[in-house]
Order: structure tokens, then C-alpha cells, then sequence
């Protein structure tokens, strides 16, 4: 019972809660006080009326509020309760008396009305009278039972006082929620779903989002004046619904001023409490990541947040073996934490989706595909426009295009990567960037180090499956960061030995290949061993597929050899050419990219001098060099302004990267492509012979 009531000291000699001292003029009612005796009281400070009026009372009187509140203590008549309109069941109790209004009569009783939303049956047998609807009576609360039906009894009292009871009630918080409860909460609407039946609305307070099934009648909008954005207070019975808690909505209303204040304010705290990433630290000691890992604490606080608020995310990576090292971890820690805050066993398969991304950037068909899905997503399940993740991807100006298509519907972009980027062309389109070179490192810096520590800072719970995935990321991308010999370390304390590593590897760019466009969650986890039930499983699968990869290689670099075009730079390095196009297996593994690669590898353990691989199709070309300083993304810019109409597009880092062209424009791009190779300074810093030999 709340304790927010005031009472009536008389008598009522009939069932009405009016008082009988309707009939009293103001002047019984009220002391009259001259003017001029209160004219200079003012309350100057708090509580100095009071004192200058204590001070003036004769010994032993007492302020009239007072005197009434032991005028009631005094009385020993019964105590009807009067609810406000917006009390719920929470303002009752059983044995207690209350005003009530007929509101049915059906042959086995009367139902009866307490306040708006609390009713109730008082059986014949209970009955002391006849009554018809919309006469009042006094009513004993004998019963609320398991399924929520109230059960009263008629009373009747000769005498009794009243108490008002007003409504302030207990605001439930989502997270604390459990079956069979009558709740009220306040919160934000995050989604809103028309079913075929009731009107689903997802409810953030800042604790956790749970659905509220509100129903006016099949398939018809509950509610139509309520979107997503309006904070509402909902009361309700707590269901379990398809092993997920759901609140059946009794009434839901749109908060407004001083309360929606206060609750935007509530919610806001806790979401700021609730987006702090864990407090650990990283998995290794290297002192050029601790610039980098500020701003991965500021992606983990914004994507916890966001998780918070009920937005999706839709998360990008490039398709190779950093981008799965960088994509997979981050999906495991936010799945966990939307699973965490979502009342659903199936909430993180619509708040959450991967895709791999073929192009070395974001393109126009991507950014079509996600838009088309994200509109669609809020046409058909009311939810929230996404936020874009961009992962091993997304920091050159390539992506500018894509980036202000999203624009236009305002939706969230955040990178996480390692090429070389264009901060100048992407930071204003972009909500936050995590790059090595803004800090004067480079891609040494692996996207999937980066994002092992994201993912940590997101769930730590799932700190101890990712341990060896750094070591898979920086051998995967070539990386010659003085601290792999750490994380290598690091793998092997956890039953990864460096040959275990490479085969993860491989097995990964090799179900890569395959998946092309698709998620390939649970094949992909199993190869990481990320959440993989199964460690034999695991141990199988790698073998399988890193056999598979070995053989495919060995056959396509087979093919290739005797038609590899050779020649000596003016600089000493030794270049190798190859009409992919023409000489290699189509349409099959290794693709274009990975071809060239296995065949530069092949060609540096041969000669263990600087050299540059170039592989070519009708309208591309793939890069590779060892021990040569190239800046790829330099170059491009470069051909574009030496041969215009050329349509050159592409990047990478110094030493790895990928060109598009106009197919008649091929000969002229890639001669004056090896015309700038033959400048670019020698840098044994930047060989990976003593990698691959290691």
C-alpha cells in the first residue's frame, strides 16, 4: 500500500466516498485572520514561517496538519481506501477495505472497479445487496490470485473513515524482471513490430530491453500515437514467452515534462554505467599499441551503447585472414552482451549481422545491399537503423562514396583497420577511426590484434578462447611486429604451436574462399576455434581444409610457373609478372589475390632478394613486394593523375595492395605501374624472408 494517502475524520452513512461536510460553509472550515497580522510573513529562509508562527502559538497548541495526523491515530473507525485513478495492483492489499464502482453485473456477481486498471469480481455468495452498474459500494479484498483475477468481498460499515491513497509507483527495472509479476516500468520504445496479432514494442530503461505485447485487435496497431523515440510508462504482467520474458501490457502511456526529464536522465546514467568496458589488460605488453587501445576503448564504450539503446549492427571485414581474425571475435562479445541485454534467445540474430566484403573497400553494391536491408528491417520489424562496423576495411578514400550514401539516413559509421588510410577523405563521414599510421605505426599493426582487445573490452568472459587468435591474424597478414614473437607465446601456451597457427590460416582464407559473400558463422568459429563445442571437431576441420589449400596452391603455382615473365629492375629488385587471366585455374582456389601471393612467396624463398610480384587480369592487378618500399596508395593516386580516363582505383599498404582499371588502358597502367616500382627505395626492414623461413 502506498503510503501517500490523506483521510477524512467523519462519519458516512452511505456508501459514497464524498464527504458529509458538503454542506459547511468556508467560514466553519477556516480561522479568520486579519490582514494585517499576516501581511510582512514571508519565507525569507527555509522554515522561518514556521519558527516565527511557533514562537506566537500559545504552550501546547500544535500546527493543524499535525493535529490531524493524530486526530487519525486517535481514530478507531474502519479505513476505507480511496484510490487515484492511476493506482495499480501494486497500491492494494489483501483485507483491505476500498471504495468501488459496479461496472458489471453478470448472474454469478458483480465486477467491480477500484481504480482504472484495477478490477475485480465480488462473487453472489459474497453479496450483501442488489446493485446495478455504476452504483458505489465498499469492497474487501479477499483474494489476488496466481492468473492475476481479484476476488472481493461486499462489505458493510455503519461508520468508517476514508483515506486517499495517490499512485507513486515502484518503477521496475528490466533487468531485474521475473514470471508472473505485475510491473510498471518506464523507458524508451526502441522498436515497434506489428505481428499478425498484437503490436510487439521493445522497451529500453538502460538494464536491458524487453518486448511489450500490447493487443487492440489482430493485426491492428496498438498504440498508433507511440513510436520508437517516446518514452512511455508500461504496466503489465510478466510471461515467459518462447523461453523469453514478455511483459502483456495492461495500459502504456507517452511520460511528458518533468517525468520524461527525470526518466531520459535515469536512463542516461545507467546506460553511461552499463557502456563501461571491462577494466583488464591486454593480452601482451607493447608499447605501440597503448596509444591505439584509447581509442578501442572508446569503440568498445560506444558499441556497448549501442547494444544498450537497441540499435543493430551490422558489421563489414575484408574476406582474407585478418578480416575473419578481426570479424569473429568482435561477433562472439557483442552477441554475448545482446543476448545479455535482450530478452530472446534469438536477439542477437536480428540485432546482429556479419558479411564479408570481397573489394579491398567499401563498394557501391555493398553499401546498396546493407541500406536495402536496413530499410527494410525498419520497414518490416520497426527497429532502428543500424550501426555500420567497417573491420580490416573502410579508411581510404575508395570508401568516401559509400560512406555519404549512408549519410543520407544518418546512419552511425565506426573503422576499425590497418590499411593505409585517407584521414582527410573518411574521419568526417566517420564516427570514430581506429587506425595504426594515425598514431606513426603501420599495418604491423594487424586489424585482428586490434580487435581481439575490442572484443575483450566488450565481453571479458570469453578472454580465455581468444588467446592464440593474434598469432593467426599477424601470420596471416605478414606481420613483421617486433611482438609476435609474443603473441606466438602466447598461442603456444594454449596448445598452438607455430605449424598449428599457419594451418589455422589456411584452413581460413580457404573457407573463405568458398563462403564468398556468406556469413559461414558456425564453419568459420569451428576453424578459429571460437565457441567450437568440439575440439576434435576443430582439430579435423583444420587438417581437412588446410590439406585442401596446400594441394589447390601447389597445382595453380604449377600452372603458372613456366609462364612467369622475369626481369631486373635498374634498382637490383627482381620483378615477376604473370597474365593471371591467361595461365592460372579460373573460378577456383587460390583466387587472383591469394594466386599472386603464393607465387611472390615462392619467388622470395627462391632468391632471398628484394622483389615485386605483380599479377594481372583484363582490368586488375594484384601487388606484392619484399624488402621494397613501394606505398601502394601513393602510386594510385599517381596513375590517376598521369593517365587520366584510366579509371585507376585501389589501395593497400606499402607492400601489398590491389588496382582496378578500363581493360583498354591495362598495358599503359601497368608499364607506368613498374616505371615507379623501379624508383621505390629498397627497405630490408620491410622483408619477410626471415619470416617465412622462421
Amino acid at each position: 500500500m502506498s503510503d501517500h494517502v490523506a483521510g477524512d475524520s467523519g462519519t458516512r452513512d452511505d456508501s459514497s466516498p464524498e464527504s458529509d461536510a458538503n454542506d459547511s460553509t468556508e467560514a466553519d472550515n477556516f480561522e479568520q485572520v486579519d490582514e494585517s497580522e499576516t501581511t510582512d510573513r514571508s519565507d525569507e529562509t527555509d522554515g522561518s514561517a514556521d519558527d516565527q508562527l511557533e514562537d506566537e502559538r500559545p504552550d501546547g497548541d500544535q500546527p493543524e496538519d499535525e493535529q490531524a495526523d493524530d486526530d487519525r491515530e486517535d481514530d478507531d473507525r474502519p479505513v476505507v481506501y480511496d484510490l487515484a485513478p492511476d493506482c495499480t495492483r501494486a497500491d492494494i492489499e489483501v483485507g483491505a477495505n476500498y471504495h468501488a464502482e459496479v461496472n458489471g453485473v453478470v448472474d454469478y456477481g458483480i465486477f467491480v472497479d477500484v481504480s482504472d486498471s484495477v478490477s475485480g469480481l465480488v462473487h453472489e455468495s459474497n453479496l450483501t445487496g442488489t446493485y446495478e452498474v455504476g452504483d458505489r459500494l465498499v469492497v474487501r479484498l479477499e483474494e489476488v490470485r496466481e492468473n492475476g483475477d481479484i476476488a472481493f468481498d461486499d462489505v458493510e460499515l455503519r461508520e468508517y473513515q476514508t483515506n486517499i491513497v495517490e499512485h507513486e509507483p515502484d518503477i521496475a527495472r528490466i533487468r531485474a524482471l521475473k514470471p508472473a509479476e505485475n510491473v510498471i516500468l518506464e523507458g524508451e520504445i526502441v522498436q515497434a513490430k506489428q505481428t499478425g496479432g498484437p503490436t510487439i514494442f521493445a522497451v529500453s530503461d538502460g538494464t536491458g530491453i524487453v518486448s511489450c505485447a500490447a493487443f487492440e485487435e489482430a493485426g491492428v496497431r496498438a498504440y498508433p500515437d507511440l513510436e520508437v523515440g517516446d518514452l512511455v510508462r508500461v504496466e503489465g504482467d510478466v510471461e515467459t514467452r518462447q523461453d523469453a520474458l514478455q511483459i502483456e501490457v495492461d495500459s502504456m502511456a507517452e511520460l511528458e515534462g518533468e517525468r520524461a526529464r527525470t526518466t531520459r536522465d535515469r536512463i542516461d546514467d545507467v546506460l553511461a554505467e552499463r557502456s563501461e568496458p571491462a577494466d583488464i589488460d591486454p593480452l601482451i605488453e607493447w608499447e605501440a599499441f597503448e596509444p591505439i587501445r584509447d581509442d578501442l576503448i572508446a569503440v568498445a564504450r560506444r558499441l556497448r551503447r549501442t547494444v544498450l539503446e537497441g540499435r543493430p549492427i551490422r558489421a563489414r571485414h575484408h574476406a582474407d585472414g585478418d578480416g575473419m581474425c578481426a570479424a569473429i571475435p568482435v561477433q562472439y562479445a557483442l552477441e554475448n552482451f545482446i543476448r545479455e541485454i535482450h530478452e530472446g534467445a534469438d536477439a542477437p540474430q536480428h540485432h546482429f549481422k556479419r558479411l564479408p566484403s570481397k573489394a579491398p573497400y567499401y563498394e557501391m553494391e555493398d553499401v546498396t545491399r546493407d541500406l536495402n536491408f536496413a530499410l527494410g528491417g525498419r520497414a518490416r520489424h520497426g527497429q532502428k537503423l543500424p550501426l555500420l562496423l567497417m573491420l580490416d576495411n573502410g579508411s581510404t578514400e575508395e570508401d568516401v562514396p559509400a560512406y555519404k550514401n549512408l549519410a543520407h539516413y544518418d546512419i552511425p559509421i565506426i573503422t576499425v583497420d590497418h590499411h593505409h588510410p585517407d584521414p582527410e577523405a573518411v574521419d568526417p563521414l566517420l564516427d570514430a577511426h581506429v587506425n595504426p599510421y594515425l598514431y606513426g605505426e603501420d599495418y604491423r599493426i594487424t586489424t585482428g590484434m586490434m580487435c581481439v582487445e575490442l572484443a575483450r573490452l566488450i565481453d571479458p568472459t570469453i578472454d580465455d578462447e581468444l588467446d592464440h587468435i593474434p598469432a593467426v591474424a599477424g601470420l596471416s597478414d605478414r606481420s613483421k611486429a617486433e611482438a609476435m614473437s609474443k603473441y606466438l607465446s602466447l598461442a603456444e601456451s594454449e596448445g598452438y604451436d607455430r605449424s598449428d597457427v599457419l594451418d589455422i590460416g589456411e584452413a581460413l582464407d580457404y573457407a573463405a574462399h568458398w563462403l564468398r559473400y556468406s556469413e559461414g558463422k558456425t564453419l568459420v568459429n569451428d576453424v578459429l576455434d571460437i565457441d567450437c563445442p568440439d575440439a576434435t571437431r576443430h582439430e579435423k576441420l583444420v587438417e581437412f581444409l588446410s590439406e585442401r589449400a596446400e594441394r589447390d596452391v601447389d597445382r595453380q603455382i604449377d600452372a603458372l610457373e613456366e609462364h612467369v615473365e622475369h626481369e631486373r629492375l635498374a634498382s637490383g629488385v627482381r620483378l615477376y609478372r604473370i597474365d593471371l587471366d591467361e595461365y592460372a585455374h579460373r573460378f577456383t582456389y587460390p583466387a587472383p589475390g591469394k594466386t599472386t601471393g603464393k607465387l611472390h612467396d615462392v619467388k622470395v624463398k627462391q632468391t632471398g632478394d628484394p622483389v615485386i610480384t605483380i599479377g594481372y587480369g583484363p582490368d586488375f592487378a594484384v601487388l606484392r613486394s619484399d624488402g621494397v618500399r613501394l606505398d601502394i596508395p601513393t602510386m594510385v593516386t599517381e596513375l590517376n593523375e598521369e593517365l587520366p580516363g584510366a579509371g585507376v582505383s585501389g589501395g593497400g599498404h606499402l607492400v601489398v595492395g590491389s588496382i582496378k582499371f578500363v581493360k583498354g588502358r591495362r598495358q599503359e597502367v601497368i608499364e607506368t605501374l613498374v616505371g615507379k616500382m623501379a624508383d621505390a627505395e629498397i627497405d630490408e626492414a620491410l622483408s619477410s624472408a626471415t619470416v617465412l623461413e622462421d
